[in-house]
């Protein structure tokens, strides 16, 4: 079988630089291993009939060549730690370490799996600062510094137009660049975005949330001066912007440069399981952000001061911010061996020299620009990249499907626990964790599933299109279950009156027969339950007169409720301080149907990532990706957050009252909630099983003739020729 040549100069054998791997020193006696010839086709300029690759020990970069065609003489070796030996192609380190300091125990790590870990920490951190942490306690920084939804939703997009802003020139530059260094600079400062994001809790003053005692109950004294009342916390949000600004410039690298490195290491047929095992990474890190944060959220804000309320109560803010302290430290030191990779690993020339060209073929033939050495280096080739992408139109619309993937899961990431807590009347660290145990079976294992699909079928860049496209379809199907949702619990004076009436022209009317005695201010927001099952919207306009000095598993009892009917006996009623709790029978089908969405839309995400690198000529894939990202945040993860946040605010019924400045929302509508994301989510579904289709149909794979290998290779898509080449050793193996 002929070794693979490309006719159109890509994945072809003719480089600038020598073509050296690393390998150990002979041993006299071990056979040469022989590959086949190449039918008399010219490599390098020179008819080659014989490619030689002598066995020996394995290094740290799995197994040793001959160089397969060479220009220039082999290189003096360079000799890092005991017995090992790295052939450096024109002058380049190729050792682990910083600067002169390449010790011989760090070259074990200086291989794909190391650098995969190392990847995989960061984006673990990554994930769970920015897409689970602060989706975590979004409520809570809401209610804590004031905000409103949009403004919320605004703070989750400064991460997307950071990324928008640096993607052109990180992606750019350093995809002809090391790129270990960008991205070890990247998770340096993205860690110094997550101490920014916590800075706030340090320079306020104490929160204090007013518990129901100092609330307190009818008659008692209830004035709340408005100067204190009104405060203009709200222009925090532009420190969290900032903090979220600088973790948008950090992992702009991380997922782009880190998957064009870890591509560009491995052979081609493993590049889709490492690349999910990243992305898998980086899906548990919102889970785990989203389970720990929730822990936290169970320790007021304040720590160390004592206070009366529970975390259930909805003037609990908790320590929001101790999880950015945390990723913040991390990232910091995470850093470090990040930036002592070399631009490339040992040993990984080979895996270019075996790739097969997937790129879609333009009629024009300008896409054979792209496979000149040269191509890239300056500023001067940029119009051109951009023109040779946007003249591929599987690439847009790859990007345009992506695009309405993004937006979904980044308004559904952001308010997600905000729509569990509305639906199931959950308090938000319980919805927190609750998202959490949906997004760690189904986001994690949907992103690694959809790179083992790829894998295990060996699927060419059109099949790997039909399986986005079903993937798409399924989900589509599946978010109808947003047709169904929980009925708001009942509250007095908010979804109906006192007497149980709905409110006319839905209107609020918080005071009645029982409380008008009471002087109750709006205000003071303390939610009770009653023992009729009704919330009241503070003990105050419930009508309670007494509180019980003993808790009631964990909870304050409220007594002599006058608005409060006695179940039993005749007289005033109790409540129960906190939300009424949901006994919703649609939970569990809602939660079901809510994680095959989640299932099947992170299944497709890898797979559409992997067809994005083969549809575009290898030495733009860097900048491919940055294109991508940049059309997937501007289209879908800038404006997701921030229309999801108009939304939900559309069904707000409640809205808290700062002396006449409408501060958060303290009660939505849950028919409302559950109509708006179903009409988003239909939208964005159909946009995307579109997109997908178009893709397929308008993609064209290179001819028999330019596509290297022979027709077996092309049918399986096993590039590498791995059935007729000499096996490898073990350490290549995943």
């Amino acid at each position: 079988m002929a070794m693979p040549q490309n006719s159109t100069g890509e994945n072809g054998f003719c480089f600038a630089q020598t073509l050296d791997f690393p390998r150990p020193s002979p041993h006299p006696g071990d056979a040469g291993r022989t590959f086949d010839a190449l039918d008399g086709r010219e490599a390098c300029g020179t008819p080659l009939s014989n490619g030689t690759a002598s066995s020996g020990a394995p290094s740290p970069s799995d197994s040793c060549a001959e160089p397969l065609c060479s220009a220039t003489p082999r290189g003096d070796d360079t000799q890092f730690g005991e017995g090992i030996k790295y052939v450096s192609a024109e002058g380049e380190e190729l050792a682990c370490g910083w600067g002169g300091f390449t010790p011989g125990c760090l070259q074990l790590f200086n291989t794909s799996k190391g650098v995969l870990f190392f990847l995989c920490v960061a984006s673990f951190l990554q994930g769970m600062t920015v897409n689970g942490f602060i989706n975590t306690v979004i409520t809570s920084i809401e209610r804590r510094f004031d905000l409103r939804s949009y403004q919320s939703g605004l703070i989750a997009s400064s991460y997307d137009i950071a990324a928008c802003v640096c993607l052109t020139f990180v992606s750019y530059f350093g995809g002809n660049g090391h790129k270990p260094r960008w991205l070890g600079w990247g998770v340096l400062v993205m860690g110094l975005g997550s101490l920014l994001f916590a800075l706030p809790h340090f320079t306020t003053g104490r929160y204090e949330a007013r518990s129901g005692t100092e609330v307190g109950v009818c008659g008692g004294n209830q004035s709340l001066p408005c100067a204190q009342a009104a405060s203009s916390l709200s222009s925090y949000r532009f420190i969290f912007m900032l903090g979220q600004f600088l973790h948008g410039m950090g992992a702009t690298p991380l997922y782009t440069l880190g998957v064009t490195y870890l591509d560009e290491n491995v052979k081609t047929n493993y590049s889709p399981v490492y690349i999910a095992v990243f992305y898998t990474a980086a899906i548990l890190g919102p889970a785990a952000g989203y389970l720990v944060g929730g822990m936290f959220l169970n320790i007021y804000t304040e720590i160390g001061r004592e206070i009366d309320i529970t975390p259930e109560n909805t003037l609990w803010v908790g320590a929001w911010w101790i999880g950015f302290l945390g990723a913040g430290a991390a990232a910091l030191l995470i850093s470090i061996p990040i930036l002592g990779y070399p631009q490339r690993l040992p040993g990984s020339q080979r895996y270019i020299v075996m790739r097969v060209s997937e790129a879609h073929q333009l009629k024009d033939g300008s896409h054979k620009k792209a496979s000149d050495p040269d191509f890239g280096k300056t500023v001067k080739d940029l119009p051109r990249s951009v023109l040779l992408l946007l003249k591929n139109p599987t690439f847009i619309f790859l990007c345009l499907a992506g695009a309405t993937e993004a937006t979904l899961i980044a308004g559904m990431s952001t308010f997600g626990p905000k729509f569990l807590e509305s639906q199931f009347s959950l308090s938000a660290s319980e919805a927190a964790t609750f998202f959490g145990y949906l997004v760690v079976p189904a986001g994690g294992g949907g992103t690694f599933l959809g790179g083992f699909l790829v894998n295990k079928f060996k699927l060419r860049c059109s099949g790997i299109i039909k399986l986005c496209l079903f993937c798409t379809v399924f989900s589509l199907l599946a978010i109808f279950v947003f047709f169904i949702h929980c009925p708001n619990m009942p509250m007095a004076g908010v979804t109906q009156m006192y007497e149980g009436s709905a409110l006319p022209g839905g209107h609020l009317n918080l005071t009645a027969a029982c409380n008008a005695d009471c002087g109750c201010l709006q205000e003071t927001y303390s939610p009770v339950c009653g023992s009729d099952d009704i919330m009241y919207y503070s003990p105050c306009h419930a009508g309670c007169k007494k509180v019980s000095e003993t808790l009631r598993n964990g909870k304050k009892v409220y007594h002599e409720c006058s608005c409060v009917e006695k179940t039993l006996l005749p007289g005033p009623g109790e409540a129960e301080a906190g939300k009424c709790t949901s006994s919703c029978a649609k939970r569990p089908l809602l939660l079901f149907f809510m994680f095959v969405v989640i299932l099947f839309t992170f299944l497709s995400s890898i797979p559409a990532l992997t067809a994005t690198l083969r549809c575009v000529s290898d030495r733009q894939r860097s900048f491919a990706l940055g294109i991508q990202w940049i059309v997937v945040r501007t289209l879908g993860g800038i404006p997701g957050p921030i229309a999801f946040g108009s939304m939900i605010d559309q069904s707000c019924l409640l809205w808290q009252d700062q002396c006449g400045e409408q501060g958060s929302c303290y009660v939505y509508q849950n028919s409302a909630m559950s109509r708006y994301t179903l009409i988003a989510g239909l939208v964005y579904k159909v946009l995307g099983t579109t997109f997908f289709i178009i893709a397929c149909l308008l993609y064209k794979p290179p001819a028999p003739e330019s596509a290297p290998g022979s027709s077996d290779a092309s049918e399986n898509g096993n590039g590498d020729l791995q059935e007729h080449k000499p096996s490898l050793p073990a350490e290549e193996d995943i």
